[in-house]
């Protein structure tokens, strides 16, 4: 197929458009500026404006669309962005759209993932054809939120929180597949090999770290604590990856004397 993908610099569109070239399929790339790739045809969209976004979709068989903007902008590019999006790829006569999404949008109570069920929702409503696939969280969004948690000192967290690392790799060998399946018109789940309380992974993060730095238990109040403390952020869907939070760690940490 000829695919276009949205988000392609991101941390997963990286791991995505190489995957998606190994498997046979012809990769063209949106982004806001000029680049120039031998192996990707790249064509300069905006999905804040819909500049660029008509030729981008033009005579694409599929969309994986992984772009997203979570500090700020959100509701302009993830849903209103996410729409024009949707509207372009109908006319022009897409065949499958797959977006990504977050495990747990629709039950954990913070404004990002609101934006992200609205685009869910967008992608649903539209003219194309359609798969919506949620993951759970990266462990390298796990390993900065440790580093975030600790710049103080000790480690600052609610012990309970439940967390399941999946590997980007991963989830783009899923996504890929899950393109080349056909659309699902409906939402698949995707999370890691193990679901892991906050303490338990801070006590691993520490190990591979060669850290003394202890945890300051302190409990995240309200239905956002509660839902985060519920599983709000895992899933028992199958499959599921297998990279496990210590195979990262020992990648990214492994041999390291850092005190």
């Amino acid at each position: 197929m000829k695919v276009l993908i949205t988000g392609a610099t991101g941390r997963l569109g990286r791991v995505v458009v190489p995957r998606l070239r190994e498997d046979g399929h012809t990769v063209r790339a949106t982004s806001r500026r000029p680049r120039t790739d031998p192996g990707v045809e790249w064509v300069a969209a905006d999905l804040a404006t819909g500049d660029g976004l008509a030729d981008a979709v033009d005579g694409v068989d599929g969309i994986l669309h992984l772009a997203s903007a979570p500090n700020r902008g959100t509701h302009e590019v993830d849903v209103l962005g996410t729409r024009r999006l949707v509207v372009a790829a109908g006319q022009a006569g897409v065949r499958h759209l797959v977006y990504v999404s977050i495990v747990g949008v629709d039950r954990v109570p913070i404004p990002y993932y609101r934006h992200k069920l609205a685009a869910e929702q967008v992608v649903a409503a539209g003219p194309v054809p359609w798969s919506v696939l949620r993951a759970t969280q990266f462990p390298e969004f796990l390993d900065d939120l440790l580093q975030m948690s600790s710049r103080f000192g000790p480690t600052i967290g609610d012990r309970a929180i439940l967390a399941q690392p999946v590997d980007p790799a991963e989830v783009a060998a899923r996504l890929v597949a899950r393109l080349a399946a056909g659309p699902l018109r409906g939402v698949e789940e995707y999370g890691g090999p193990e679901v892991l309380r906050f303490d338990e992974a801070v006590r691993a993060w520490r190990a591979a770290r060669h850290s003394r730095r202890p945890l300051l238990p302190v409990r995240l109040p309200g239905r956002l604590g509660r839902t985060l403390r519920d599983g709000g952020l895992v899933t028992t869907a199958l499959p599921k990856g297998t990279r496990t939070w210590a195979d990262y760690l020992a990648d990214t940490y492994g041999g390291t004397t850092r005190r």
